[in-house]
């Protein structure tokens, strides 16, 4: 992260900024989904953004206990499938590679030893994930997977970084909400086209200033997997935060250094995310007919046994229990990870549903429950 001032005089400094700024004064306010799929192109590209040096920690960089419960929920429906020869291992963003290493690892404890595919459109990254999976075949993007044989599928917060499009209700009706230039630093505006008919009918009443938030891209990749597992076959687990029913608000926010920052502080040069909208997600997978289920990281890991595991790693080293413990607690803990993260198992129709996720595939939110 460094330690350079985090203030909103550094939107000047950041190359990308400049760009943005040039290209507001020119044609007018931007759609936040530009602004954001430009950031994170920039930022992905660049650097290795993971771990303590980075600007965050995910799962499978907390404890291989993460990856090795997904490894084994691949290889479990792999057996029920009937054991097929030739499958693809395939992970969507792979961070370091260390998702894969693990999962991968619990795989062949189990005689399961896929083709390694990786889409990863960062070279910085690339480095590393190779160093990590010797053999592992590179691809800009999800065309380029071979599509001939069964897919086992892993995204760990891929979709967040997807860009959305805001819509806000102002006193003129829905717009969609752009990000321009005010006071000389970057601002929300509202744009100048009518977007009622966008709205739901339900929500079309709602208060001025309210935003709501789609994915397009998150329901395009969906749309793109469920079609590719009902041809291939197959089976896919995707986590990452966000919410099992549908809501209102901007969850649109920006990590630099493992700290919230300003989202126009640092374009290109910090995180950008946004809650996921697993409630639509579902509905797209299952109108393409394919198997989907949700629930939350912790329910799932728990019905994975992640407990056992932690207490047969605590006994094998009995040095790091303290550690095991923690980790364990960050990953299932409901004022942790448990409930923000939420699980989304897809499968083929005619392969087996996925270990851990409830009969019938929805599941209510906690405080619902």
């Amino acid at each position: 992260g460094g330690s350079r001032p985090r203030c909103m005089s550094e939107a000047e400094q950041t190359a990308l900024a400049a760009s943005f700024r040039r290209l507001i004064e020119r044609h007018g306010p931007m759609p936040v989904s530009r602004y954001m799929g430009e950031s994170n192109a920039r930022y992905y590209t660049t650097r290795d953004p993971l771990g303590a040096a980075g600007d965050f920690t995910t799962a499978p960089e907390i404890s291989q206990m993460f990856g090795e419960m997904a490894g084994l929920w691949l290889a479990d429906i792999w057996a029920r499938a009937g054991r097929p020869a030739d499958v693809l291992y395939v992970e969507l963003g792979p961070g370091r590679g260390t998702l894969a290493r693990d999962a991968l690892r619990a795989m062949a404890s189990q005689g399961l030893r896929p083709e390694v595919h990786l889409v990863e459109g960062s070279d910085a990254l690339r480095q590393v994930q190779s160093e990590a999976l010797a053999g592992a075949r590179f691809h800009d993007s999800l065309d380029t997977v071979p599509g001939d044989r069964p897919m086992l599928l892993l995204a760990n917060e891929f979709l967040d970084a997807l860009p959305i499009r805001q819509l806000v209700r102002t006193a003129k009706g829905w717009r969609e909400r752009m990000v321009g230039i005010e006071d000389d630093g970057f601002a929300f505006v509202s744009g100048p086209s009518p977007l009622d008919e966008a709205v739901p009918e339900a929500q079309r009443a709602a208060p001025v200033d309210t935003v709501i938030e789609t994915g397009p891209a998150a329901a395009a990749l969906v749309e793109a997997l469920a079609q590719r597992f009902d041809v291939q076959g197959g089976a896919g687990l995707l986590v990452d935060y966000g919410h099992l029913e549908p809501r209102t608000g901007s969850t649109l926010q920006a990590v630099r250094g493992h700290q919230k920052v300003d989202v126009f502080v640092a374009p290109g040069e910090m995180d950008l995310t946004a809650h996921v909208d697993f409630a639509t997600l579902d509905l797209v997978a299952r109108r393409e007919g394919i198997a989907s289920s949700l629930t939350t990281q912790g329910a799932w890991l728990t019905a994975m046994g992640i407990g056992l595991r932690a207490q047969a790693l605590a006994k094998a080293s009995p040095a790091r229990a303290e550690e095991l413990r923690v980790a364990h607690e960050r990953l299932v803990g409901r004022e942790a990870m448990g409930e923000l993260f939420k699980c989304m198992a897809l499968s083929a129709r005619d392969w087996p549903r996925g270990a851990g996720f409830p009969e019938g595939g929805r599941r209510q939110a906690p405080d619902a429950a």
